[in-house]
């Protein structure tokens, strides 16, 4: 095996990803243009999306760190919106856009077209957690874009292998096809369940937290695999399993937190850089056999089914958000009346990402009976192009649209006073339970160190207030800034002193190491302190 193409692949990726936080160019769409350019240099590999390796080895970690870092909460809150949008609105566009690719493009049977409205119907987790994190888009619609695109998977899938199946001649039927969603969402669900008590027993169980990390790892692969093995929809035992484990992720050691934190940022930036230049590396491959669709009609018809997905979000969005109301007193009475900005918003954020290339990748070359399965190259192509199309297109221009409808900002100082609020009620709850501490025998401290814990605890609730302060007029600084450089200056003056004492043989390696970890801590309980 040529290990050379991948590295490759993960240097150049995750060089374009540094450069872009650089850039105003959101990173996805960066990966995507370098990626396009790149495919066409002589000499660079050939680059394809293999289905056995994206769905069950990309797929669940980067559904995993979006599932763990959602909010159970806000999901529960807002699950009506979010069940409309990752099943319902996935299977009005799979056969909306799938008729209309039967109508456009001449000799695709109907089966066929409906399996490409199933690959481009679903949005992509990566794709909006990353345009929700750059654009900072009101809290509402980030849960419904992001609940949305960790579900929608499973209905595209299963929307997308009924269809091929038709179109192969197995004589698949839409009462089959229900049956069969229902089984892979609710065998999905049910897996999920069962595996997320015992796998939080383990994580809260295990004391060393490399075997906690270790398992973290493994979560997702194992939710997904056991899932699949019974013919369940991995995709939502990965989800469940991630969002519960995320909600009670404070129960879990705080080495291992911290751990996991450094750990999950690094593979899923590595996992998303790779994934994003490998869509823009797969235009030669989608290119290949067009044939008779070379050219202006493979244009045409790429525009046109672009232009029809587009339009089909916002004939779904607008109905799903505002009739619900109108059938309903009781949503009304417990939901905010949605403005006309929002689903705009909800509309047009809805990119298209690697789930739907690897799944077009795997329609198989021939239908029974030996012959090519239809138009299978154009499909691939308009995939292709559709998820382009929604990357550049409407990643380019969701910020200055979220700029242009003036979406009420998010209010850094009530956001602060509702953290000291909350600081201030933990702080006095933990001085009573030193109190009584303390109070015992058994847990009789000298008084420097008794005053230390008190010290530290007072330090922890007038953080949060300082950052409302006033800066120093000389540097511009808060004092809470001022306070975490001066941190940083004491404990690289100890740091250096450590190393300095290693160099003259006072201490060994073992020992330096154990010293700058312990300072590693420090500075990180410091930042976080005051972050």
């Amino acid at each position: 095996m040529d290990v050379m193409p991948l590295l490759l692949l993960v240097a150049g990726s995750t060089a374009v990803a540094a450069a872009a936080r650089r850039s105003p160019v959101p990173a996805p769409l960066l990966l995507v243009a370098v990626g396009l350019a790149v495919s066409y240099i002589p000499g660079v590999p050939d680059y394809t999306l293999e289905p056995e390796i994206v769905l069950p080895l990309v797929l669940p970690p980067l559904l995993y760190k979006e599932g763990v870092e959602s909010s159970y909460l806000d999901l529960r809150a807002q699950l009506r919106p979010v069940a409309l949008l990752s099943v319902g609105y996935v299977l009005f566009a799979t056969v909306v856009v799938g008729w209309a690719a039967y109508l456009i493009v001449p000799g695709l049977p109907l089966p066929a077209a409906l399996a490409l409205g199933a690959l481009v119907a679903p949005t992509d987790a990566v794709a909006a957690a990353a345009v929700a994190r750059r654009v900072g888009l009101p809290s509402r619609i980030t849960t419904i874009l992001q609940g949305e695109s960790l579900l929608n998977d499973a209905t595209a899938i299963t929307a997308f292998r009924v269809a091929v199946a038709a179109a192969v001649g197995e004589g698949a039927s839409w009462a089959g096809g229900v049956a069969e969603f229902l089984v892979a969402a609710v065998g999905g669900v049910a897996v999920g369940l069962a595996l997320m008590v015992p796998i939080h027993w383990l994580r809260t169980h295990l004391k060393e937290p490399l075997l906690q990390n270790t398992l973290s790892l493994l979560i997702p692969f194992v939710a997904y695999g056991v899932a699949e093995q019974v013919h369940a929809s991995g995709v939502l035992a990965v989800v469940v399993v991630a969002v519960y484990l995320g909600h009670r992720a404070w129960e879990v050691d705080f080495a291992t937190r911290l751990q996991e934190e450094a750990v999950w940022r690094m593979v899923a930036f590595l996992l998303e850089s790779a994934v994003f230049a490998l869509i823009g590396l797969q235009l030669p491959v989608v290119l290949e056999g067009l044939g008779d669709y070379e050219g202006a009609d493979a244009a045409w018809y790429a525009v046109i089914l672009f232009l029809v997905v587009v339009v089909t979000r916002f004939i779904w969005v607008y109905p799903a958000t505002f009739l619900p109301r109108l059938l309903s007193a009781r949503i009304r009475e417990r939901e905010e009346n949605p403005t006309w900005r929002g689903p705009v918003v909800t509309s047009w954020a809805a990119m298209r990402g690697v789930v739907s290339l690897a799944i077009a990748f795997s329609i198989p070359l021939t239908v029974h009976g030996g012959a090519p399965f239809p138009q299978r190259n154009l499909i691939l192509f308009l995939t292709f192009t559709t998820v382009i199309g929604t990357l550049v297109v409407q990643g380019l221009t969701l910020t200055p649209l979220i700029r242009l409808l003036k979406f009420p900002a998010r209010d850094p100082q009530a956001a602060t006073l509702a953290e000291a609020n909350a600081q201030a009620q933990a702080s006095r709850a933990a001085e009573r339970r030193l109190d009584e501490l303390l109070a015992d025998e058994h847990n009789a401290l000298p008084p420097p160190l008794a005053d230390r814990l008190r010290t530290v605890l007072e330090r922890r609730r007038n953080a949060v207030w300082e950052r409302l302060g006033q800066v120093n007029p000389i540097t511009g600084e808060t004092a809470d800034d001022t306070y975490r450089r001066l941190s940083r200056e004491m404990i690289s003056a100890e740091r250096e002193i450590f190393v300095r004492l290693r160099d003259h043989r006072y201490l060994d390696d073992e020992m330096l190491r154990t010293l700058l970890r312990r300072l590693d801590l420090e500075e990180a309980a410091a930042f976080r302190e005051t972050a």
